[in-house]
């Protein structure tokens, strides 16, 4: 993560507000929801040609490829919306600012200053996809931006002022965007009458979700998500599930671990009680994406399924073994191995691999297309699949 400080801080001493004010000039201005839903809905093709883009790790190909490349894992910070929600103090919610050390917090500050312009504008987003050979973004909000910690009405607010604020940056730039928009999870009621707002006014293509809710699992009765699942299932949405470290971090604070460990491990976690809770049983026309190639559980399924057998504990809900419902989420590619990358293709099949970066965060993949070169036996039509065909048919892109 980049603002393991919170980009809400306000210490005069750590200088944020210069770059926020930097990044905020290239910010999208608001326009209605009707123009909104107009320009996101259909896509025009862009006549302008695009940079194919080189990776330091290997060729990609003889050339920029044919099919559109669609990067499904990358975040956009509203300065806006931060400027909104700075008095409310955020970072005392932010499991990955609270189980830092300060090494963390003063290594993330650094980076703000240079990454600030990448994560709120578009300028230089637009030639880091052009030299990375990326199309077509799905933006999703940064995590920082969940809010789920606020009283309900202003959670309900601040997440459509994140989804107007995507809406607009798409409607400037719906050659090159696409939008996956944001839910008051705190608040079910709230959470199914924005997720449609975003999906049939904003035209939004899905939602990102955190893997938790204040510390609760996502299947907790105290939060009733049920109803949310329900209308997402009808809505046949794609539910983008991103981790922000994990919430019982005492033992992760060093060496960044709340990152390097906890984000695979609360993913982990969440996506096990989606399954084990009958969840994903339930509710079959939700496309899960789970991040950062899946967590822990995507590589280690089996323990699992062995469970399920062995114990009666383990099979209260589900009626068949839990990595059947597994294979039906999809994964990104942000492993930093083509060894992983090949296992997941093998494991889901390469119709459930797609193309992520996690821009512009330095635990990102920065050569996309250069890590699925090195993905040894990769058929052409295979990799078309994973760097674009995928994620056109989940998001609907033409």
């Amino acid at each position: 993560m980049l603002f393991t400080c919170s980009p809400f801080c306000t210490d005069s001493t750590h200088h944020h507000r210069a770059a926020a004010r930097l990044a905020g000039s290239q910010d999208i201005p608001q326009r209605s929801a009707r123009t909104l839903a107009l320009a996101t809905r259909a896509p025009a093709r862009s006549s302008a040609p695009k940079a194919a883009g080189k990776n330091t790790r290997r060729p990609t190909s003889a050339g920029k490829p044919s099919h559109k490349v669609i990067d499904v894992h990358c975040h956009y910070l509203n300065p806006a919306v931060n400027q909104k929600a700075a008095h409310l103090n955020p970072a005392q919610h932010d499991p990955t600012a609270v189980f830092a050390t300060e090494l963390t917090n003063q290594t993330n500050i650094k980076q703000m200053k240079d990454r600030a312009p990448k994560l709120t504008g578009v300028d230089e987003r637009l030639r880091d996809m052009d030299r990375m050979g990326v199309d077509i973004q799905a933006v999703s909000p940064a995590p920082y931006h969940y809010f789920y910690f606020t009283e309900p009405g202003l959670g309900a607010e601040l997440a459509r002022d994140v989804n107007e604020g995507i809406a607009s940056l798409v409607a400037a730039h719906p050659d090159r965007f696409v939008g996956i928009g944001s839910v008051p999870l705190q608040n079910a009621e709230l959470a199914v009458k924005e997720l449609e707002y975003a999906v049939r006014t904003l035209g939004l293509r899905g939602v990102e979700i955190n893997t938790n809710v204040n510390g609760l699992n996502l299947t907790d009765p105290q939060l009733g998500l049920e109803k949310f699942f329900a209308k997402a299932n009808e809505l046949g949405t794609v539910i983008f599930m991103h981790p922000m470290g994990f919430t019982q971090g005492d033992r992760l604070r060093n060496h960044y671990f709340n990152n390097v460990i906890g984000n695979p491990l609360d993913t982990t976690l969440a996506v096990s009680h989606l399954i084990f809770d009958g969840v994903v049983a339930r509710y079959p026309k939700i496309r899960f994406i789970a991040a950062h190639g899946g967590g822990f559980i995507a590589h280690y399924w089996a323990r699992m399924d062995h469970a399920w057998r062995a114990r009666p504990d383990c099979r209260t809900i589900i009626k068949r073994k839990p990595s059947s419902y597994l294979e039906k989420f999809y994964f990104d590619t942000i492993t930093f191995d083509p060894r992983m990358v090949r296992q997941l293709i093998d494991r889901y099949g390469p119709e459930h691999v797609l193309l992520g970066t996690d821009y512009p965060y330095d635990m990102g993949e920065e050569h996309p297309r250069g890590l699925l070169a090195e993905v040894k036996r990769l058929s052409a039509k295979d990799r078309k699949l994973i760097e674009g065909g995928n994620a056109a048919r989940l998001l609907k892109i033409r």
